[in-house]
């Protein structure tokens, strides 16, 4: 596909120049917040002499672009602009303080390229809205480095980045060998810890507590003023740790060594936002494009980051334990096997017991007693059950079946299959009397709970921390955690089931209601998860699927999505796309929604990226709609 050349403004041209230019270096160049998606590049601006000394790189300058005036960030300052002719002047210093550095905005610039997007795209993610108040007050403790100078110099590359996985043992809290690797990596330099969620970022910094070091958090739940504080301490000489959530990977910290990627699994630290970038790759690029370590942590280590081990360009670290682990085959329709209450008595006379549901809520699939068939509403939706006292309901139309009959066989006795962890907690109780339950999942998640014999149950994510760990772990129908029909299934079982088994004592207990011959057994008996991964790995590497294809997902309207399909057809026979690339769907999501669903050759990724960006360009020039675009979404 041809370049598109309309509307690629270099420069702003003015009628005449407003005050005297600055004397030395009298130009920038800058990365202009236009709005227009086409309209993405640098643009040149003359730097009036009242702005000489604060128009540094990083730095957010005011700007007239078109008819309104704009926010932009100045990424180089030179004595010759790119284009000749008068150039409008800066309007405005916005804040005197660099929110980037070259090497963090040669980051942005190459992540926006990595994902077919545009660079402010990007920039919204990584830098922080800038606070006034702030501004005023803040004074840094040293002279700036890297950020203050003026002109660009390249920093020295790697070819290829230092890449650890560190798998995280058991019986300790995850959290606390955080900080533990964290605080070694200190004798090498600064150190940016980034972990999936809130909940992680104020566990590790109770572990960090401790430390005389500076620590910093970094997340984007934090208050405006707090986190744009923050941000700019990054650049003081005396920050050593950042703790922070995906966006703080951006971050420029001064002297930094090593990024920590805690969790790397998580599904958290994909962005949401376009243009969808993950964590871990920035990392990585990061890590090559500035000299640095990365350490990935985790119980089980993602299928990329498999892939990467496999091919020796991260390291792995185990910690092959032994684990006490005992399988029950599920009976059927009910949630305990027979043989496992004894497991669970002995255990709760020991201390507290954790049980693992899969789902929240009450019952969300509803079935005859009977005959077994699924109940339906007249609009076709299933009926689920809200709570013990409630009737079922319609998940579509919301209508209530006070007296519920079956269709088929006109029985009235009710079975649930989809069992939520409250119905779970009422069976549970019931087996066991007596013990106080504790539930900790949706919007009610408990941080930690007291060491003494109780019946906790959880769903994955809202595991709550015991000192000392648990008796024992149930994990209830740990099959279902398996059996969803999404790409990264696999993986997130094995890291959901891993880190619970974790929480367990020294002297603790696992107890998985799943079917003993299957892998996952043996794998946390051992603590050893590499005989699963390299299985999946063959089966991915056989059928052609991610990571040994790089992959693109498009979100397209039903009535493009056709049109959209044919033409990047035409286009790989046409060769304007590579021969590797391969094209599926589009296949129906959503109301009035489809997928496309791209996959390709590594070494032909970048001429994909290429082309997807410039054909989002086109359609900003034809003012349509852009279409949501994701370049290795964390599912496809």
């Amino acid at each position: 596909m041809a370049t598109s050349r309309l509307f690629r403004l270099k420069a702003e041209v003015a009628s005449a120049p407003s005050g005297p230019q600055a004397s030395d270096l009298a130009y920038v160049r800058a990365r202009v917040d236009t709005g227009i998606y086409h309209l993405d590049g640098l643009y040149d601006y003359v730097v009036p002499e009242k702005f000489s000394e604060s128009a540094k790189i990083g730095v957010r300058i005011q700007v007239p672009f078109g008819s309104k005036e704009v926010e932009a960030i100045i990424v180089e300052r030179t004595a010759v602009p790119e284009r000749a002719g008068a150039l409008k002047f800066i309007t405005k210093v916005l804040s005197p303080h660099p929110m980037a550095t070259h090497s963090s905005l040669r980051l942005i610039d190459q992540i926006a390229r990595d994902y077919a997007s545009n660079s402010w795209d990007v920039i919204r993610s990584a830098i922080p809205s800038r606070v006034a108040s702030v501004d005023k007050n803040f004074i840094r403790d040293a002279p700036l480095g890297e950020a203050s100078k003026l002109v660009h110099h390249e920093n020295q590359r790697k070819e290829k980045a230092t890449g650890r996985f560190i798998q995280l043992a058991p019986f300790v809290s995850p959290a606390k060998q955080a900080a533990s690797i964290a605080i070694r990596a200190l004798e090498r330099g600064n150190v940016l810890i980034v972990a999936p969620d809130e909940k992680d970022v104020d566990q590790i910094l109770r572990e960090l507590a401790s430390d005389e070091s500076s620590i910093l958090k970094l997340t984007s739940s934090m208050p405006r003023e707090e986190r744009y504080r923050n941000f700019l301490e990054c650049l003081n000489k005396s920050v050593k740790i950042v703790v922070g959530t995906r966006s703080a990977v951006f971050a420029p910290i001064d002297g930094l060594t090593t990024i920590i990627i805690y969790k790397e699994s998580s599904s958290d630290h994909y962005e949401i936002r376009s243009p969808g970038w993950n964590s871990k790759d920035v990392a990585k690029r990061r890590a090559k494009m500035e000299d640095l370590s990365v350490i990935y942590l985790g119980y089980c280590p993602s299928i990329e980051i498999a892939n990467s081990i496999d091919n020796v360009e991260v390291l792995f670290e185990s910690h092959l334990s032994s684990v006490n682990v005992a399988a029950f085959n599920p009976d059927s329709g009910t949630l305990l096997p027979g043989r496992i209450f004894p497991e669970i008595r002995k255990a709760l006379l020991a201390g507290p017991v954790l049980f693992l549901a899969a789902r929240k809520g009450y019952g969300n699939a509803l079935l005859c007693s009977h005959c077994r068939n699924v109940a339906l509403c007249e609009c076709g939706g299933r009926l689920q059950v809200g709570a013990k006292s409630k009737p079922p309901m319609c998940v579509h139309c919301g209508k209530n079946f006070n007296e519920w009959r079956c269709k088929f066989c006109n029985g009235s006795t009710q079975y649930l299959a989809g069992r939520g962890i409250e119905r779970a907690s009422e069976e549970i109780s019931r087996a066991f009397p007596g013990y106080p339950v504790l539930i900790s999942s949706g919007d009610v998640i408990k941080e930690s709970i007291d060491p003494k014999p109780s019946l906790v149950l959880s769903t994955p994510g809202a595991q709550p921390w015991v000192e000392g760990g648990y008796a024992a772990v149930v994990v209830l129908d740990a099959v279902r955690f398996f059996s969803h029909t999404d790409i990264r299934t696999q993986e997130r079982a094995r890291e959901i089931i891993f880190e619970t088994s974790g929480l367990i004592s020294q002297v603790g207990k696992v107890l998985l209601i799943i079917d003993e011959v299957h892998p996952i057994v043996s794998a946390v008996t051992r603590w050893n998860v590499v005989p699963v991964i390299k299985r999946e790995l063959t089966d991915r590497r056989e059928i052609r699927q991610p990571p040994y294809v790089a992959s693109a997902l498009l979100v397209v309207g039903d009535s493009e999505g056709v049109s959209i399909s044919t033409g990047l057809r035409r286009a790989v026979s046409d060769h304007r796309l590579p021969q590797s690339v391969e094209i599926f769907g589009p296949t129906p999501i959503a109301k009035d929604q489809s997928k496309i669903v791209i996959f390709c050759d590594h070494e032909d990724v970048e001429k994909l990226q290429e082309f997807l960006h410039e054909f989002q360009k086109k359609r900003s020039v034809a003012r349509k709609d852009l279409i949501t675009m994701r370049l290795e979404p964390y599912s496809l």
